[in-house]
């Protein structure tokens, strides 16, 4: 019988959700095995310790199974917070990100799924953004001059909106997010989690 030594996360390289959870388990300094998942074909592992199917899963050592994004978050980050991101939390603006931006999102990225016209949504994505424009312009990050929960949360999701359509995206006046967003981007923070890595079997 084997023994967990360590957390072990299930993930996908370019899921928002998971790459909010893999950036908090980073700056946490926390140690963990990566799992990282093909989503057609998901491991009984993952299904096991987390039926919904979905990414990220986080399992504890002690077995303990956490399966959204941002308990993961802020679990790792109560035990280990070296930049004190979670002083810079905005619960009712990730609650925004989450429920209708991300709404909007799936159906400007995916519209055949959703039977949508895209550019509708693509408009209320980027009132969102322009919101976000506005509030980076007076402050650098979304909750002052250093990065912090709200802005690992959100960016990921800005991120994809943002790739859906990059000549559309360039053109649009959004200096102060574009800025935020390439500076994350960039990041050492970033690169690190986005490292590829090949899919897991047991």
């Amino acid at each position: 019988m084997s023994v967990m030594v360590s957390p072990v996360l299930y993930s996908f390289r370019r899921c928002p959700y998971a790459m909010r959870a893999r950036l908090a388990l980073a700056i946490s300094g926390t140690r963990y095995e990566l799992r990282e998942v093909r989503l057609a074909d998901k491991p009984a592992a993952m299904l096991s310790a987390s039926p919904k199917g979905t990414v990220p899963v986080l399992q504890l050592a002690s077995g303990a199974v956490i399966d959204e994004s941002l308990d993961i978050m802020r679990r790792v980050l109560e035990v280990s917070d070296p930049e004190n991101w979670l002083a810079r939390d905005d619960r009712a603006l990730i609650a925004i990100n989450d429920g209708a931006f991300k709404q909007d999102l799936d159906r400007y990225k995916y519209p055949d799924r959703h039977d949508c016209d895209p550019l509708v949504h693509r408009q209320r994505g980027l009132d969102f953004l322009r919101e976000i424009d506005a509030r980076l312009a007076a402050t650098g990050q979304l909750c002052g001059p250093d990065r912090g929960f709200a802005d690992a949360a959100i960016m990921p999701f800005i991120r994809q909106f943002a790739a859906t359509d990059r000549e559309w995206f360039g053109a649009q006046p959004l200096p102060h997010l574009k800025t935020w967003l390439a500076w994350h981007l960039a990041s050492d923070l970033f690169q690190t989690i986005m490292v590829r890595v090949p899919p897991w079997s047991p």
